[in-house]
């Protein structure tokens, strides 16, 4: 068998597919993606096409290294996420051409459904009663919100105040039995975090992700020790070197992007390497259909998996969701907060193709928004 052929598709609301199709007929898709940056990254897909074209698509370990490796420079979102996506379509071919899932091919299933959350809230957190209120009709037992909206050089008592207020009003809505997530999002600085994580302890979140910025990793250690509050990282980290320093600090969940992380087969080792340090793993996925597909295919297959995130109606997605690429929609059927383990072969997910090159005809050109203080500099967002 050999690739014949790849293709990208840049789909609404803000995401990029990849189909790599083989002459035998075997296609595999996947999804390379970073959230606003979708055309460069679409373009390092087609330089690695380059590389693939010809070749033998089930040696996948061997592509992987020559893909990640085999370039003097190397790494770096861009990079890395289009590994990611061409990886999840090579894994998805393996399991079309054995006539399994992929979660079979990396060892079996460990469990039989995997448990998801929702978020509420948006980007500058409001109405979370309604929305917290309607995911738990959905059968949601956990949620995750922003912690903040965008958040001063170092806050003040409201703004601190604001952040505990949210979190105390989600924890009654929610009840003890149900779990809480709460996303700092980088916004805070590490002082702050030190502060605010032990005024929500009592609420006992499930975990505080990225209470500290990504490149600043020497700082994980003091906010970890703060407070008893599990702390979460990873949506902005590609490789395993990039979590060792956060697993050192003590971080309690690593939250690899199976879109940003070398795909399936480098989360895979992300997950094996945060046992070491006793950590859980809950992939990042605000994204697409395959992306999802390829994370619930690594949970089912990981001893220290925690909980999945997903989309399906996510604030970022207007003018398209998740399941409008999706020829059955019930490979994503929720129920009591967990999803079924899919049982089709490769990525267990069935691509409306038509619907996908429509969408390319339209694109999209989604860019996060840029925020600023009061003082007219920029702010996190």
């Amino acid at each position: 068998m050999k690739i014949t052929r790849i293709e990208t598709f840049l789909v609404p609301p803000r995401w990029l597919f990849c189909r790599v199709e083989t002459g035998e007929g075997v296609v595999g898709w996947g999804e390379p993606i970073v959230e606003g940056r979708a055309e460069p990254v679409r373009a390092a897909v087609h330089v690695l096409a380059e590389y693939l074209i010809g070749r033998d698509p089930l040696r996948i370990e061997d592509h992987w290294q020559v893909m990640a490796n085999g370039g003097f420079y190397r790494g770096g979102p861009v990079l890395s996420s289009a590994l990611a996506g061409l990886d999840q379509a090579l894994w998805d071919i393996a399991g079309k051409a054995y006539g399994a899932p992929v979660h079979a091919l990396l060892g079996g299933p460990v469990r039989d459904r995997v448990r998801v959350y929702s978020w509420v809230g948006g980007d500058e957190p409001a109405e979370l009663a309604e929305g917290i209120g309607a995911r738990l009709e959905a059968g949601f037992t956990a949620v995750k919100m922003n912690a903040s909206g965008r958040m001063p050089a170092l806050a003040t008592a409201a703004d601190i105040g604001g952040v505990v207020e949210r979190v105390a009003l989600a924890r009654e809505i929610l009840g003890p039995a149900r779990d809480l997530a709460v996303d700092f999002h980088g916004r805070v600085s590490a002082a702050d975090a030190r502060r605010i994580l032990p005024l929500i302890a009592e609420f006992q979140p499930m975990f505080a992700e990225e209470p500290v910025l990504p490149d600043r990793p020497h700082l994980l250690p003091g906010v970890v020790a703060a407070s008893s509050v599990p702390v979460a990282t990873g949506e902005r980290l590609y490789s395993r070197w990039d979590f060792r320093a956060a697993l050192e600090a003590g971080v309690a969940v690593v939250q690899p992007d199976l879109s940003h992380a070398g795909g399936i087969s480098e989360t895979r080792r992300i997950a094996a390497l945060a046992e070491v340090w006793d950590a859980r793993l809950a992939p990042h996925c605000p994204l697409g259909p395959l992306a999802l597909a390829a994370s619930l295919q690594v949970a089912f297959a990981t001893p220290n998996f925690l909980i999945q995130e997903q989309s399906i109606g996510l604030h970022y997605n207007e003018g398209a969701d998740l399941l409008d690429y999706v020829a059955d929609p019930a490979v994503f059927r929720f129920t009591d907060g967990y999803v079924s383990r899919p049982e089709a072969p490769g990525l267990g997910v069935e691509i409306d193709e038509a619907a996908v090159r429509r969408a390319d005809q339209a694109g999209h050109a989604w860019r996060n928004p840029v925020w600023r203080h009061d003082d007219g500099g920029v702010a996190e967002w």
